[in-house]
């Protein structure tokens, strides 16, 4: 697919696209989801639909054609308008390393590393840069569908906000602010929305959704007349709940449910730490119905719980902020329960800060993700790690290759990390890639690997070639195959249940 083209009019001149902006009353109302299933919806009519979102924040990010990172929803987003994901699409994106701190990538690269409260004083520094996003996206199609961010009722983060009503003012969009009935309180939560808003930014909003709705929607006829009578907004109608949305890629690494221990022997565990990242990595094999996985959470305030399951491997995902997270779970014992996992014949799988979680040292000199400069890892492959203030963000495709170095499956994926890991040459590769700039190892016997690859469980033929080290097979098609599939099935729901007509209409 080659990159968007601007579309012209009759005069030889550039014409600007159409803008609809979705906001919500709090986070997972389904803001992502309807965006998504609206790009789909419009592209299959014929539109060249692309998708905006001004600020995001979450560590689950994509690698865009053009060499930068954006959130990993609009990279669904894109997919679902059949276009390549760009960096003008999420132009200003945090990427939380602390509680109270985060990494700021503008319009795809590293810009600044800082604390919520001192990035409160420099958004109104990048309305600039997001309208400039904006703008060079709506000059490549004809209708632009914008997701507004966290809650519209968030009047305490208003000034110089760039994410929701600062930006749809700055812009002149029409808003849609969707609530979730699901969670309860839809009614409250979005005549409460009206109330807090100051009234210049409440008449920007032309109407709302309620999403995740169960059971009859005529049901709730009366509370839509109840939220029209107070607001004065209209009432564009009911979506019902849509099951396989969970299947597909997710921003909060709340939507990852935690799984109790219980007696058994487990397929695969999961280890989610607080800093977990792109663990959309996880979702081919969470897809497979054969596998029994339990995600366990790890926040290392306690030691591990006494009846840990046995598994036949343990998978190490990605990590925004590497060392803390390492700390953590040796806090919590997980270390010494790996080692001895693998010396009884387990397998044990590392993913980008995984990998570096497994080989012997972490070194952050520089204190790009923790003001600890070096750590000791687990210390199951002979590889250590610098961490670097400069980013590797590359497509990957390649072939998996087994313990004797023979090709086992090929993959399509991506990279994106700081700085280096270093392999002694003690270890096989695990992957041969030309295009990578990154390391991967694995032991002789293929039981404990690590790679800076992303997306390697996406294509069947290598989730098929990993999962039977472990005696399992893949029984699921490729990821872009099974979005495709879900995206279409809910574009149809949408048109089943929204005047889409209606509110192409109110786009401007």
């Amino acid at each position: 697919m080659s990159a968007p083209t601007g579309k012209r009019s009759g005069s030889g001149r550039p014409t600007r696209a159409r803008g609809l902006m979705i906001q919500g009353t709090g986070s997972n109302v389904g803001k992502s989801s309807l965006v998504a299933g609206l790009a789909r919806a419009y592209t299959r009519r014929g539109l060249r639909v692309l998708p905006f979102k001004p600020q995001n924040m979450s560590n689950n990010a994509a690698v865009t054609f053009d060499g930068g990172e954006i959130g990993r929803a609009q990279a669904l987003q894109a997919f679902a308008c059949r276009a390549l994901p760009e960096t003008d699409m999420n132009p200003v994106l945090l990427k939380p390393t602390a509680e109270t701190g985060a990494q700021i990538i503008l319009q795809g690269k590293i810009w600044r590393q800082m604390s919520a409260r001192d990035y409160q004083h420099v958004k109104r520094d990048l309305l600039g840069p997001v309208m400039e996003s904006y703008n060079r996206l709506a000059e490549k199609c004809d209708l632009i569908l914008v997701e507004g961010a966290g809650a519209a009722s968030e009047v305490n983060l208003r000034a110089h906000d760039i994410a929701n009503m600062g930006f749809a003012r700055a812009a002149d969009l029409p808003v849609i602010l969707a609530g979730d009935i699901d969670r309860g309180g839809v009614i409250a939560n979005l005549v409460g929305t009206k109330i807090v808003m100051a009234p210049d930014d409440a008449a920007q909003i032309c109407g709302f959704i309620v999403n995740k709705m169960r059971g009859d929607t005529s049901l709730f006829a009366a509370g839509m007349a109840t939220i029209s009578h107070h607001t004065g907004w209209d009432g564009l109608g009911i979506v019902p709940y849509f099951p396989d949305l969970r299947r597909l890629p997710a921003e909060d690494s709340l939507s990852l449910e935690s799984i109790s221990h219980r007696a058994g022997v487990a397929d695969i565990i999961v280890l989610i730490l607080p800093h977990i990242a792109n663990f959309d990595d996880l979702d081919p094999l969470l897809d497979e119905p054969d596998l029994d996985i339990r995600l366990v959470r790890v926040d290392g305030s306690t030691q591990i719980a006494p009846h840990v399951p046995r598994s036949h491997l343990i998978i190490l995902p990605g990590s925004k902020s590497v060392i803390q997270d390492l700390t953590t779970l040796k806090r919590a014992g997980w270390d010494e329960i790996i080692r001895r996992h693998v010396a009884a014949g387990g397998h044990v799988w590392g993913l980008c800060g995984g990998y570096q979680m497994l080989g012997r040292t972490i070194c952050d000199p520089d204190h790009v993700e923790s003001p600890v400069a070096e750590a000791s890892g687990i210390g199951l492959l002979d590889v250590d790690t610098v961490i670097r203030r400069e980013k590797s963000l590359i497509a990957v495709q390649g072939d998996i290759l087994d313990g004797k170095g023979r090709k086992s499956g090929v993959f399509e994926g991506y990279e994106i990390h700081c700085g280096t890991t270093s392999p002694t040459g003690r270890h096989k590769k695990l992957i041969a890639a030309p295009a990578s700039s990154a390391s991967s190892a694995q032991t002789d016997d293929g039981r404990v690997f690590g790679t800076y690859v992303h997306g390697l469980f996406d294509t069947h033929v290598a989730r098929q070639s990993l999962l039977a080290r472990i005696g399992r097979a893949a029984t699921q098609p490729d990821k872009s195959v099974v979005m495709d599939d879900i995206l279409d099935r809910f574009a149809d729901h949408l048109e089943a249940h929204l005047n889409l007509d209606d509110l192409l209409r109110r786009a401007r």
